[in-house]
């Protein structure tokens, strides 16, 4: 009997230690950008994290400039790691644990709320990595496409790049269109002209023609 409890009492936890080892309680021990940020264990063990299925404006990358909303997206990791009061790593099972850098791969919660998420929400990152199906992709993807239709952090200023992309083009065509018309209006011009040209050296040559043949008369007559 003490034997079938005990089972039953392991069957019980078993869900609970399963997560317990896809989560990890850990504190900040320093910020890096909006996507990555290092972090320390229980027993002082330091990850350098990277926010798993995001990404956001570059501040920090070795060959690239700030991009917009690079350094916002920063600031309100840093912000928002800074003061939390728990901050819990969790790792998804259908990725790998660390990236190609050495990175660890992890969803980010501070306060039981998906850091990830809300950035997305600020239009501060959007999705990306997405190499196997996550957890969270889905939540991800909603949040984004929310933002996209409110044109939030980001993505006002890539619809305003757009707008002025468009009227680039815009011009240009018309510029285009200009150009052919007055290229049409000067070829009339050269034309008529050359015509006229040719017109009046013709009368010309005609005059001189019959003022010579009058002179040879008239000396002929002397």
């Amino acid at each position: 009997m003490k034997k079938y409890i005990l089972f039953l009492f392991c069957l019980m936890m078993l869900p609970s230690l399963v997560l317990a080892g896809d989560t990890e309680i850990v504190t900040l021990e320093k910020c890096v950008d909006g996507d990555t940020a290092n972090f320390k264990t229980s027993d002082g063990t330091i990850y350098k994290t990277r926010f798993l299925a995001v990404d956001t404006p570059e501040t920090v990358h070795p060959t690239k400039e700030v991009e917009a909303y690079g350094k916002e997206a920063s600031n309100y990791t840093c912000e928002t790691l800074t003061n939390a009061k728990e901050i819990k790593l969790e790792y998804d099972e259908n990725s790998d644990r660390e990236d190609k850098y050495g990175r660890t791969l992890a969803w980010v919660w501070v306060d039981g709320v998906l850091l990830q998420q809300s950035l997305i929400e600020k239009g501060l990152a959007e999705v990306a990595y997405l190499y196997e199906d996550y957890q969270y992709t889905s939540l991800l993807q909603d949040a984004e496409a929310v933002a996209k239709a409110n044109k939030v952090g980001q993505w006002s200023t890539e619809t305003e790049s757009n707008e002025d992309k468009n009227t680039d083009e815009e011009k240009t065509t018309e510029e285009k269109t200009e150009t052919k018309e007055e290229k049409k209006k000067e070829e009339k011009k050269n034309f008529f002209a050359e015509f006229f040209d040719n017109l009046l050296g013709k009368i010309f040559d005609t005059i001189d023609k019959f003022l010579e043949k009058v002179i040879d008369w008239i000396e002929s007559m002397l």
